[in-house]
């Protein structure tokens, strides 16, 4: 601004200062009305001190109660004040020229100090102490759930697995779905509905002018899990236990544990409390850290009434790959599984170790069957493994 009452004078400061002499007085004069008079004395200069007053009345002032305190602010500020220039630069330190108006210490009855307003404004931003010390940058370290979840199950404690089992199964939050042969009525649809055009058709002359569609119903593939837990699963058959709830409490997943036999565990493993329901399996496993007999298991699990579980089914196979049937037995109950499942995913506990090759006869014997062989020694690994059965879509081979 080059004339006017506030020539030289920065209209930020002056709106924010005279805003803040008013809230000490008791007017709400808050950053909307600070922006308005900021626009306002932008956009119309003040050329005279009546022009400034009508000005900040009307941008700071929002009720008619307010008028009387804001007459006794304004009149504070500008009763003494000749239109002389005041800016930033020529009220900084070390500088003193006798042309401003110097700045009464008293305060009025309205509250605040004489003066003009902008003059009373703290620094901006605050000095710094000089020193030598180097910059510091904070240490980053992770979480405590993440630097759990990378460690080997034989180094977690029961309180920590239990932890990381509700972290796991808040993981598993959705399901693929597959196609039903239902059908049900739906705007979307391909597939014509015959019967529900032709019901409509009589209302019109037996002339079908609304035509019905309908689209296939989808419903949450079925999963079937199978956890070892004999001598060589010791380290990781309660971590697995917790995968085995995981899915058990959100997919509606049917598990069963084996070691010399098959034990069937989905009731069990819906208890609301993790910890409890894990004790339970453990106590319902009468075999627990025996032998392993996978064959024997499978086709266990395919004669009896639940065979028709796995068909369609995602099979997943938490174990090492020890044992102690022949590798043949093993293949053919794995060429079985396969005819009836949808998709096979072995968890290997020692899949993630660097250089590791299924050397294991029955690792090696069942493989060619499965879809997916995924590491399982840590609880990341199970994360990651659960991420992966939500989207199977895999095409079928070993990947």
């Amino acid at each position: 601004m080059t004339s006017g009452v506030l020539r030289g004078v920065d209209r930020a400061a002056f709106a924010v200062a005279l805003a803040d002499r008013l809230r000490r007085a008791g007017v709400p004069a808050g950053l909307t009305q600070v922006d308005d008079l900021v626009r306002a004395l932008v956009a119309a200069p003040p050329a005279d001190r009546s022009t400034l007053y009508w000005s900040a009345r009307i941008s700071l002032v929002r009720r008619h109660a307010d008028l009387a305190t804001f007459d006794a602010v304004f009149e504070a500020v500008f009763a003494d004040a000749p239109p002389l220039p005041l800016t930033r630069a020529a009220s900084g330190p070390g500088r003193r020229d006798e042309v401003h108006v110097p700045l009464p210490a008293d305060t009025d009855s309205a509250g605040s100090g004489g003066g003009l307003p902008w003059a009373t404004l703290p620094p901006a931003v605050a000095e710094t102490a000089e020193s030598d010390a180097a910059l510091r940058l904070p240490e980053r370290r992770p979480a405590a759930l993440a630097g759990l979840a990378d460690r080997p199950f034989e180094d977690l404690d029961d309180r920590q697995v239990a932890l990381l089992g509700e972290v796991l199964r808040a993981a598993v939050h959705r399901w693929p779905t597959r196609r039903t042969r239902r059908h049900r009525v739906s705007p979307a649809g391909r597939r014509i509905a015959l019967r529900p055009t032709v019901a409509r058709a009589r209302h019109t002359g037996w002339e079908p002018v609304e035509v019905v569609r309908e689209r296939p119903v989808r419903r949450p593939r079925r999963v079937v899990l199978l956890c070892d837990v004999s001598e060589s699963m010791r380290a990781q058959a309660t971590a697995y236990l917790h995968l085995m709830r995981a899915f058990a409490t959100v997919a509606d997943a049917e598990v069963f544990a084996f070691a010399t036999t098959l034990t069937r565990l989905t009731t069990v493993l819906r208890h609301s409390s993790p910890v409890e329901a894990v004790d339970r399996a453990g106590a319902a496993v009468t075999d627990r850290f025996g032998g392993t007999r996978i064959a024997t298991n499978v086709r266990t699990l395919l004669a009896s009434h639940h065979g028709d579980l796995a068909r369609g089914a995602v099979v997943v196979i938490g174990s090492d790959g020890w044992d102690s049937d022949p590798p043949d037995d093993l293949a053919a109950a794995m060429a079985r599984l396969r005819r009836r499942a949808h998709r096979i995913v072995w968890l290997n506990p020692r899949a993630g170790v660097p250089g590791f090759a299924p050397r294991v006869a029955g690792m090696a014997a069942a493989l060619p069957y499965c879809d997916r062989l995924l590491p399982a020694g840590t609880f990341q690994d199970l994360l990651d493994a659960a991420g992966q059965l939500q989207s199977v879509t895999w095409t079928a081979g070993l990947k």
